[in-house]
């Protein structure tokens, strides 16, 4: 087994999909599938996609044009009539479908133990922490970026080769359906829904929708299979078990079959706790703050053990860890503020957590300045949601609020509520205007807490605040 790039030829790619041959030579060889004709290299297969904003049949002529050997084309499309070579064309009924098709006929040709992450948070640095620990003993294929979608994974798993013998993929979803598929993909040996919260109500309608959706992977998954799921979830546990499918847990309560005891806090250290299994139990370190990280790192822990990796590599995988940009990652400010940087995306409950676990990060005598975006994709609850937000900062004992977006007002509504002072919180309209307030205010033993939505782009206030004033 192993099935190669530059070494496959286009009429094997037709026996993986449904579709006609339209054009072409079967003995073409196939270098790479591409979806973006700007990165089309000789000999590429490019898939034309289709999408909110644009359609890949615009672009099969250039693609061709560049180098590529061939196309994948809905039916009906008429293009390429300009192109003095002859490419491949192959033709199907849905671009999209034929692409995850390929991907999972891809994945099976490799001898690669697959694990599928899902959830409402947590996914990335689940993902991370367990690539850490399966590299130690195996060559490990992990998705980049958000490459966790109906492309992005199947492009991720065209990577696979005949080295790889692990792969670790996060599945992100904002439709009904959206997970179901992606497991079908994946066909994942071990699969792990790290919790279920208020994310993406838009596409679900409520957090049942959530629970509901992301339970596809327990679905989908094949019969042998393993499941993990956070037992301290009480709406993931109730759904589930409607599936009447067994299920390994992990968490906090004693009930779980993996889970956590001794939790210590080091402050910007880190975080130690015991992982106990099967009666074992085995003290674990972790070079990151932020409570989460235990239950992200008893994910991972749980994935590796179910794929029967050493007690030493977990240890090992998990010390390695360092965090990642944008997840409660900490580091100092110029004039000695510590900034916690968790602006790569929000919603209500990892906005709690987060807020949580910022009381062990706190300097004595400094103060708390939190800067927040508005949470998108809330549905109904986005009102209440915002209002809830602000509450929590003030209940936080923060001294300032500094809220942007459409929901900001709604943000300090909650906060005055709560009792912090109208003066204290703050709606500001550009990220610019939010980093100059944060430096007039903040000084040197103050801890800065920035959080919002990935398209509120609070990362460029973190970039700001990094940089040295007049450089």
């Amino acid at each position: 087994m192993g099935a190669q790039w530059e070494q496959i030829r286009a009429g094997e790619i037709l026996t993986a999909i449904e579709g006609e041959w339209s054009a072409g030579s079967p003995e073409t060889i196939i270098s790479r599938v591409s979806t973006d004709s700007r990165n089309i290299g000789e000999g590429s297969l490019f898939w034309a996609l289709e999408g909110e904003r644009f359609d890949g049949h615009d672009y099969a002529e250039q693609a061709v044009e560049k180098g590529a050997a061939g196309v994948v084309v809905r039916q009906g499309y008429e293009g390429l009539s300009g192109i003095e070579k002859q490419p491949v064309v192959i033709v199907v009924q849905d671009t999209l479908k034929a692409l995850g098709d390929l991907a999972s006929w891809w994945r099976h040709q490799h001898h690669v133990a697959v694990a599928a992450i899902t959830g409402s948070a947590g996914k990335t640095t689940t993902k991370e922490m367990t690539a850490e620990i399966l590299a130690i003993g195996s060559r490990t294929l992990k998705n980049q970026g958000n490459f966790n979608n109906l492309v992005g994974l199947p492009l991720t798993l065209f990577s696979l080769d005949e080295g790889h013998r692990r792969a670790v993929l996060e599945m992100g979803m904002n439709h009904p359906g959206e997970i179901g598929r992606l497991t079908e993909i994946a066909d994942p040996d071990v699969g792990l829904i790290t919790n279920v919260a208020k994310a993406h109500l838009e596409g679900v309608g409520s957090i049942e929708g959530v629970a509901r959706a992301k339970l596809e992977l327990m679905e989908k998954a094949s019969p042998g299979s393993r499941i993990i799921l956070n037992g301290d979830d009480a709406l993931l546990m109730k759904t589930a078990s409607g599936f009447g499918k067994k299920a390994i847990t992990f968490g906090m309560g004693e009930g779980n079959d993996i889970r956590a005891e001794g939790v210590k806090t080091l402050g910007r250290d880190g975080i130690i706790f015991n992982l106990c299994y099967q009666g074992d139990t085995t003290q674990v370190r972790l070079r990151v703050p932020g409570l989460q990280n235990v239950f992200n790192a008893l994910a991972a822990a749980s994935i590796a053990l179910c794929l029967d990796e050493s007690r030493k590599d977990i240890l090992q995988g998990l010390d390695r860890f360092q965090g990642i940009e944008g997840r409660f990652a900490v580091s100092s400010l110029p004039g000695g503020a510590t900034l916690v940087d968790d602006t790569y995306n929000a919603n209500p409950a990892s906005l709690k957590v987060a807020l949580d676990s910022l009381e062990h990060l706190i300097a004595r005598g400094g103060k708390i300045i939190v800067g927040l975006g508005e949470m998108l994709e809330l549905g109904e609850e986005t009102i209440p949601a915002h209002i809830e937000a602000g509450g929590m900062v003030a209940g936080l004992g923060a001294a300032h609020l500094l809220a942007m977006g459409e929901h900001a007002p709604e943000m300090i509504e909650g906060a005055l509520e709560k009792g912090l002072p109208a003066e204290r919180a703050v709606r500001v309209h550009t990220h610019e205007d939010m980093v100059n307030r944060i430096r007039d205010l903040m000084e040197g033993r103050d801890l800065i807490f920035l959080k919002g939505s990935r398209r509120i782009g609070l990362d460029k206030v973190a970039e700001g605040l990094r940089a040295k004033q007049g450089g």
